[in-house]
């Protein structure tokens, strides 16, 4: 099959009444008249389609099961257009042998298939003849004229070796004109089909869960299963390193504090601040409609980082007005109310720069978007609950650390002391 590819540049998105995808969606519904083409619309890029791939070792029920596939993922809302890898169907010339007349006749299903590939595509380029010429050697590549090839009589008339001689290939072999695919996918030697649905703007995630939840990948075939590859795949791979990379992060900011405060208990009051962000950034993307994505991961892992900072102004400030002799309440309250400036500053500053992201002022937001939008929720949480969370927790864990101390003293001043057997006389016979 004959391929192009056109690339359309727009002008400035301010410049047009059209968003990119409503773009897309008109080009799809004018190529869409043209007969006998496929096409794609979108950006070549990863994460701009849907990949599900179907394998099989029955042709048929492989081939059944793609084109109901492929009616059910054009029922989706707000997709753009769904293609299969499946070659379209075309004209074939099929040589069946007959097996037991190619017997008495000494004739084997090698030497016919060997026969009509030279026949018809020529030897192997290995096998070939050579013309020697004085600087180079010119193939010579014997077979049939294309005309001839389409002729079922003129193949049925090619001579086969046989043990009494020659005999032609009619007599042994059906030869029939049928149809069938022009290539054949396969993936780890079983066939395949691969099924493209292009997004248009919807997350991957969201696709790929109505995708399978539709009675065509639901009743499939026993013979017939789903092949985890393609964006899915990266995407479940991409949220697996990102939890193992926070889960390390985490574990890293609180060997650093450990070793900043000399204190194994205090720095989980400054981690306390993390759920809190975190499950701030999670309401904003569910307001506003975002998919948890790649961009949404960065900005978590963002988060971190500031939150962190944040409770290490408080924890820190209040550990040193104890120091200088300051009771706990006075020096919580003291802390929130000298560092609550900064941390309010810090947050509005990271939220302005973070603004024109979300809204989408400057470049396609399809990307960064999502990034700032969780930054902003998880900041905004996170300021307005440390100032309450981060003071709680740091009381429950001096009372803890004060309990941990008065029962360590105790066992130390009143050690366990094994009390000396009573040896009793021995009564006098």
């Amino acid at each position: 099959a004959r391929r192009a590819v056109l690339t359309v540049t727009t002008v400035h998105r301010s410049d047009r009444d059209e968003n990119l995808a409503e773009l897309e969606r008109r080009m799809r519904t004018q190529l869409a008249a043209i007969p006998g083409a496929r096409f794609t619309v979108g950006q070549p890029d990863t994460g701009s389609k849907l990949q599900l791939v179907l394998r099989s070792e029955d042709p048929a029920a492989l081939s059944a099961a793609a084109q109901r596939a492929e009616r059910d993922l054009r029922t989706l809302q707000g997709i753009g257009n769904v293609s299969s890898s499946a070659s379209l169907v075309r004209p074939e010339i099929i040589v069946r042998p007959d097996f037991a007349r190619a017997a008495d006749l000494g004739v084997t299903a090698a030497s016919i298939g060997e026969t009509v590939r030279v026949a018809t595509a020529g030897d192997y380029d290995q096998a070939l003849p050579k013309m020697n010429l004085s600087e180079r050697q010119v193939p010579i590549r014997v077979k049939l004229p294309d005309a001839v090839r389409a002729d079922l009589d003129a193949i049925g008339r090619l001579t086969v070796p046989g043990k009494n001689g020659p005999v032609l290939l009619a007599s042994v072999a059906d030869i029939t004109m049928e149809s069938g695919p022009a290539q054949i996918d396969r993936l780890n030697r079983s066939r395949n089909v691969t099924l493209d649905v292009e997004l248009s703007g919807r997350s991957l995630g969201e696709v790929n869960a109505e995708a399978r939840a539709l009675p065509a990948f639901q009743n499939l075939p026993p013979s017939v299963t789903i092949a985890e590859l393609g964006d899915a795949q990266e995407m479940q791979a991409l949220f697996a390193s990102f939890g193992i990379a926070m889960t390390i992060g985490v574990l890293c900011i609180y060997g650093v504090l450990v070793l900043l405060f000399a204190d194994f208990m205090q720095p989980l009051t400054i981690l306390a601040a993390l759920p809190l962000s975190i499950g701030g950034a999670f309401v904003a993307l569910l307001i506003t409609g975002s998919a948890l994505s790649m961009p949404t991961m960065i900005g978590l892992i963002m988060l971190m980082g500031i939150v962190t900072k944040n409770s290490i102004l408080l924890v820190d400030y209040a550990i040193l007005a104890r120091n200088a002799g300051m009771n706990r309440f006075d020096a919580l309250v003291d802390a929130c109310h000298k560092r609550s400036r900064p941390i309010i500053m810090t947050t509005i500053a990271m939220g302005a720069g973070m603004l024109p992201l979300a809204l989408g002022l400057s470049g396609d937001p399809s990307f960064r978007a999502p990034m700032a939008i969780a930054v902003i929720g998880g900041l905004i949480t996170s300021t307005l609950l440390s100032l309450l969370v981060v003071p709680a927790v740091f009381t429950y864990v001096d009372d803890f650390k004060n309990l941990m101390w008065r029962a360590v003293r105790k066992v130390q001043r009143h050690p366990h002391e094994v009390p000396a057997k009573r040896e009793e006389p021995s009564a006098m016979k």
